[in-house]
């Protein structure tokens, strides 16, 4: 423990499982003396006397407890296991460059432990950041015990999920007994035999989930500077983003491509109107019209911004009728060749009229967006695998690529990649296209919450896509959090990072969040972004961009 003594004189004690050869070595006094003399035996003598006597009172006070400071107690294994034992008769535990490793378990109650000695009836927050590589998630358990002799489980203290490759920091809080003695075990509820590691524990004085005021030192760092030798980095962008002056100047100031969040969808393009007028004489006539995605398209011109399109076939957000003969719901739908010609019409009309009003603005399209089911290896069933069949996709891809200018990269977009059996049905899916040789690149839409999936599932989905040799794109990110707290917003931020530090391994066209801020995100109950509503940056921000620094 350290105990901090008046005038500047400093007392370390060392408590540690080193033996005494270390403790002695630990227990050097320091004195830090700005008023005294050189050769003042008599004010030394004083000081001397007043830390003996400082020490015995400390002697006394119970371990782990540090007067006047707010973080009691810290273990970062740097000189050991400081005091952490195996629980377990063939556990071990061994300090490894900073972390404590936990092998050998065959149980679930298994792991580590340790006695702390707190100050009676003050309340603590315990926090012990832990890591495995297992696949999938393990709950973590930070349990209070009788004594370390008998095991006998007196409260389980707090619980979170930690995924395989992703630090996690599991919090609990505690209120110390009249004795001010606590017997601490980290336990799990599943998998008894994964080892994992305890990279560090600490006791806190002052409440995690409280939420700070968003402070920051010197000039903001431009997310578009740090990662352009990377990757383009950039949000979805709305026509409501458009009519705001604050979000404007955000995007343009931090951001170097935009994907109109809606505005290019096939609901906001076909006129179904007069498409329908069209169709008395050619029923595979098709209309469109931009007038929701000029703003967003003439801001990002204004700005120097690329544009990513999104979406050219999707089965939602698409009108019934474009199915339908004559454009009219009520009636059949329409033969497999019509709905084919109507898709030719109108990729073609789309491609023409970005090539003409804002040529070279748009550098990559999504053809088709999330045709695999839903845990499922196969198509889901839509009003495309209806109307024209399960190559609905191929023959998308095929127009398109007719159209689309020769740099343009066209795209498959997805999410829940990493998970099986989807991930099986998205590869298949792009072999297929690959074949063909319409297709560019895949977009990754990675809407996750912290931890989950975990850091080996994600890699193993980027392996198996960047396997087929396509150009990879983060098309949709954002991690949810349950609260808006700084240990939230702390555990978003290291999946941030953690993240990011996995896109800079690949070789990457772009990574976009999705949406400008909290406030506007379509999940903003999760704070999900890097900005907060009032378009401050986030410990996410910085984490992004710490994440890159650490790459370089």
């Amino acid at each position: 423990m350290f105990l901090c003594l008046p005038d500047g004189v400093c007392y370390n004690e060392c408590r540690g499982h080193q033996g005494e050869a270390a403790g002695r070595a630990a227990r050097r006094p320091g004195t830090i003396l700005p008023a005294e003399k050189k050769g003042n035996r008599e004010m030394k003598m004083k000081i001397r006397m007043i830390a003996a006597l400082l020490l015995c009172l400390a002697l006394l006070l119970p371990a782990g407890f540090c007067l006047g400071e707010e973080q009691p107690y810290v273990s970062d294994f740097s000189a050991g296991c400081d005091g952490w034992e195996a629980r377990g008769k063939k556990v071990r535990i061994e300090p490894d460059g900073g972390v404590l490793k936990i092998t050998g378990r065959m149980g679930v109650r298994q792991g580590a432990g340790r006695e702390l000695r707190l100050e009676p009836g003050r309340q603590y927050w315990l926090c012990a950041e832990i890591l495995h590589n297992d696949s999938g998630s393990i709950k973590f358990i930070l349990c209070q015990l009788d004594s370390p002799e008998s095991g006998r489980l007196v409260k389980k203290l707090g619980t979170t999920a930690v995924s395989g490759g992703s630090r996690t920091r599991v919090y609990a809080p505690v209120t110390a007994d009249e004795t001010g003695i606590l017997y601490l075990s980290i336990e799990t509820d599943s998998k008894p035999l994964v080892d994992w590691t305890l990279c560090s524990f600490k006791v806190l004085t002052e409440d995690p989930y409280k939420l700070s005021a968003v402070t920051w030192e010197g000039e903001l760092p431009v997310l578009r500077d740090v990662c352009a030798p990377y990757f383009d980095i950039g949000t979805c962008f709305s026509g409501y983003d458009a009519t705001n002056a604050a979000r404007r100047q955000l995007v343009a100031a931090q951001y170097s491509i935009i994907t109109p969040e809606n505005e290019l969808k096939p609901d906001a393009v076909l006129d179904v109107n007069a498409s329908r007028v069209l169709a008395k004489t050619d029923d595979t006539a098709v209309a469109v019209h931009f007038s929701n995605a000029l703003p967003i398209l003439n801001f990002a011109r204004d700005n120097g911004l690329k544009v990513h399109g999104h979406v050219l076939v999707w089965h939602s957000q698409t009108p019934e009728a474009f199915f339908h003969e004559g454009y009219d719901p009520a009636k059949p739908y329409v033969t497999r060749e019509v709905m084919l010609a109507r898709l030719d019409n109108y990729i073609r009309l789309v491609f023409e009229y970005m090539d003409a009003s804002y040529p070279g603005l748009i550098v990559s399209w999504d053809v088709v967006n999330e045709a695999v089911g839903d845990g499922s290896d196969r198509l889901r069933v839509s009003n495309w695998t209806r109307v024209v069949g399960d190559d609905f996709v191929l023959r998308a891809f095929e127009i398109a690529d007719k159209y689309a200018p020769d740099d343009v990269l066209l795209c498959y977009n997805d999410y829940s990649t990493p998970y099986e059996p989807k991930l099986t049905g998205i590869c298949n899916l792009l072999e297929a296209l690959a074949a063909e040789g319409h297709i560019d690149g895949y977009g990754f839409q990675t809407h996750y919450s912290v931890g989950d999936p975990s850091l080996v599932a994600v890699k193993n989905a980027f392996d198996r896509v960047s396997a087929l040799g396509l150009k990879l794109r983060v098309s949709e990110m954002d991690i949810k959090v349950s609260a808006d707290t700084d240990i939230n917003r702390q555990a978003q931020a290291d999946f941030y990072r953690d993240l990011f530090l996995l896109y800079l391994s690949y070789d990457m066209e772009a990574v976009q969040v999705w949406g400008v801020c909290d406030g506007t995100s379509w999940i903003s109950a999760n704070f999900p972004l890097p900005f907060d509503a009032k378009l401050n940056p986030k410990p996410a921000f910085f984490a992004i961009v710490n994440a890159v620094k650490e790459a370089q």
